[in-house]
């Protein structure tokens, strides 16, 4: 038997004859992990037919699919995309290849032009050893993001195990362009078409995907954009594309205040997450943004519905309370927040880590709207960004502190105990509320940490809570590395 008949057929075999077992880069939200050792050209060959397999069955479908791939400028990109195209071309898939593409605009591909699914080659923010896969399938309501509570369970299993599509005709490939013009058509729609003044903004991509689509959206709109780190770079040279990380924003933050800039703007590794810098170098908290976004949602939408996940909710409530609209907190994750949007009917949906969601892109994130929504309000209102944010800022939050431990349920459950007098909600781990303060404690889904939030209305009791908390969980702690 020829050699390549012979890889083809071992690819095909049902099941996984790699040594290296792929079961933990299955997450919550998506698969991750290290390549080669965790995620390769190998195991990615069952793993897409378990992908297929799973679309086909939540289709009803029994004709080839229409299924979409896109990828990041990981180095280990090309050759996962290439893997993943054949396979699907070999179980009798229509593949509709939209290459080097950001996650948002890749969703927009799937909804937008009525495909039945896809998934995205990317790691997100991790460094750039990793990669992995994002997954979609298109509903009646919308988007959905396969993770744990949406199938990620089935996909993992028939990977694991292996799935027999028996004789199938091949499939076919078809490259679709020009998706990231009409992507910023409609996220001007979303944000009203709204008028603009001419702005000066710093953004700075990391090197990674959100350099496309802030570069094609400033040619649609006004604006002196200056761009940092915008050649696609998988190596990820000047920093990690993570601007949860804050020390990844200084670069940007001084920028601004040399180029005398009206805002900074930075995208993380696969563009779905943005963080907001203002005109004082001064980084927006995405609770502020939610609250602003709201706020102009709400003056022409009241009634409307918005998600949150519960790591800061005073400003959101606040905003909605004043505003005439309604609050729904929903499990932190693309795939939890898009699930709430579709079960609520939620208008717009954002996460403390800076995902922004909209009813109009099927419950998937995209950042565009924001940005647009952002500009169009100091346009409006002739204000700078520091002074918005403050009007609707109405708390002062820690940031995240996290904890790697090897007993994270006994640690909540003491804290449970020893915060018992306030109001309490295990939706997403434990979140203990008091009339002036408030805190958030759970297990990370992508990586093993136990992650802490706090805020509080007054700014002086943000470090007196931080304290009391962090010594009552080293108390209980059994450190497999100090907190950082």
């Amino acid at each position: 038997m020829p050699k390549k008949q012979e890889q083809r057929n071992n690819h095909q075999n049902a099941k996984m004859s790699n040594p290296i077992s792929p079961e933990k880069i299955f997450k919550s939200y998506d698969i991750r992990g290290i390549y080669p050792d965790e995620i390769n050209e190998e195991n990615i060959v069952p793993i897409v037919r378990a992908i297929y397999k799973f679309f086909l069955q939540s289709s009803g479908s029994s004709t080839p699919l229409k299924i979409v791939i896109g990828r990041d400028m990981r180095l280990s990109s090309p050759i996962l995309f290439e893997k993943a195209s054949e396979t699907l071309v070999e179980i009798g898939a229509n593949v509709i290849d939209i290459g080097l593409t950001s996650t948002p605009t890749f969703y927009f591909a799937v909804l937008n032009y009525g495909y039945d699914g896809g998934f995205q080659i990317s790691a997100s923010h991790n460094p750039k050893e990793y990669n992995g896969l994002k997954i979609v399938r298109k509903t009646d309501k919308g988007i959905l993001k396969i993770g744990k509570s949406t199938g990620m369970e089935d996909v993992k299993k028939m990977a694991l195990e292996g799935v027999d599509f028996g004789d199938v005709q091949k499939g076919s490939i078809t490259k679709h362009e020009g998706i990231l013009a009409d992507e910023v058509k409609n996220a001007l729609k979303i944000a009203g078409n709204p008028e603009i003044k001419k702005f000066k903004v710093v953004a700075d991509s990391a090197n990674a995907m959100g350099a496309l689509y802030i570069e094609e959206l400033f040619k649609n709109i006004p604006g002196d954009l200056i761009k940092m780190n915008f050649d696609l770079d998988g190596t990820f040279p000047v920093h990690q594309p993570d601007p949860l990380q804050f020390e990844t924003l200084k670069d940007l933050q001084k920028r601004v205040i040399d180029e005398g800039a009206d805002l900074g703007l930075a995208p993380d590794g696969d563009g779905d997450r943005i963080y907001f810098i203002d005109e004082k170098g001064e980084i927006i908290l995405p609770s502020s943004i939610i609250g602003l976004v709201s706020r102009e949602i709400l003056k022409t939408n009241p009634g409307s519905k918005i998600i949150i996940d519960l790591k800061y909710t005073f400003t959101p409530k606040k905003t909605a309370e004043n505003f005439g609209g309604e609050i729904v907190v929903s499990k932190t994750g693309h795939a939890y927040i898009t699930e709430a949007m579709h079960k609520n009917c939620g208008y717009f949906a954002g996460e403390a880590s800076g995902h922004y969601y909209w009813s109009a892109t099927g419950g998937a994130e995209s950042p565009m709207p924001v940005i647009l929504m952002i500009l169009s309000i100091m346009t409006r209102e002739n204000k700078p960004l520091s002074l918005l944010a403050k009007e609707v800022r109405s708390s002062h939050e820690s940031g995240e502190i996290n904890f790697k431990v090897q007993n994270a349920e006994e640690i909540m459950e003491k804290i449970k105990e020893h915060y018992e007098d306030g109001e309490f909600s295990d939706l997403d781990g434990i979140a203990v509320t008091y009339p002036n303060w408030r805190f958030s404690l759970r297990s990370s889904n992508t990586e093993p940490l136990l992650r802490l939030n706090i805020e509080t209305h007054l700014s002086e009791d943000v470090e007196k809570k931080k304290k009391e908390l962090v010594e009552v969980i080293e108390k209980h702690a059994v450190f497999e590395d100090l907190p950082k």
